[in-house]
């Protein structure tokens, strides 16, 4: 019961960050969403083993190593998002959150390499819940988010492609989409 009134909680606070989102499903923030939703579903499905984890177990290690690079590539993708992205609340070209709305491209720091830092640390949290318990359910619920969360990434693009014009077409070409020189 506990689990489900979290659940919920946390449905209604992303609906509730996510609600401009919702209302423009080609939007980005529409499918981050529904990642968003899958993510909150493994979130819970561990609930009760969080209080009984063995720190010695390989799923432990695993699982607190992928949260660690979550929590690297969230500070190092926001940094420079806040710092240098000179975001603009009047920008309107799709419903986005205030530090979304930059109005310089970053392509420095960690955006040298990657094109989506954020998402991909979403990703990294994601796996780091399937490997909290490992089950067929958690990793159905990842693989949905993670297919989501590139579709995020994906339009995204072309959001960015059509508000930053060639300038973001040639940035992808020098850059990956989640992991340096590899994807």
């Amino acid at each position: 019961m506990t689990e489900a009134i979290v659940f919920v909680i946390i449905t209604l606070a992303l609906a509730f960050v996510s609600r401009a989102s919702l209302l423009k499903p080609r939007s980005h923030g529409f499918y981050r969403f529904i990642a968003w939703e899958f993510m909150a579903l493994m979130f819970v499905m561990n609930w009760s083993v969080r209080s009984q984890w063995d720190i010695s177990s390989p799923h432990w290690t695993i699982a607190h190593g992928l949260f660690l690079i979550s929590l690297f590539l969230v500070f190092s993708g926001f940094g420079p998002l806040l710092r240098s992205g000179q975001p603009d609340p009047k920008r309107v070209d799709a419903p986005m959150m205030g530090f979304e709305k930059t109005t310089v491209l970053v392509t420095h720091g960690l955006y040298r390499y990657i094109r989506h830092p954020i998402y991909a640390s979403l990703i990294f949290l994601c796996w780091g819940f399937f490997f909290e318990q490992p089950s067929l359910a958690s990793g159905i619920c990842g693989i949905i988010a993670t297919l989501f969360l590139i579709a995020t990434a994906r339009v995204e693009e072309r959001e960015n492609i059509n508000y930053f014009g060639d300038s973001y077409r040639d940035y992808m070409k020098r850059s990956k989409m989640f992991i340096p020189f590899i994807l």
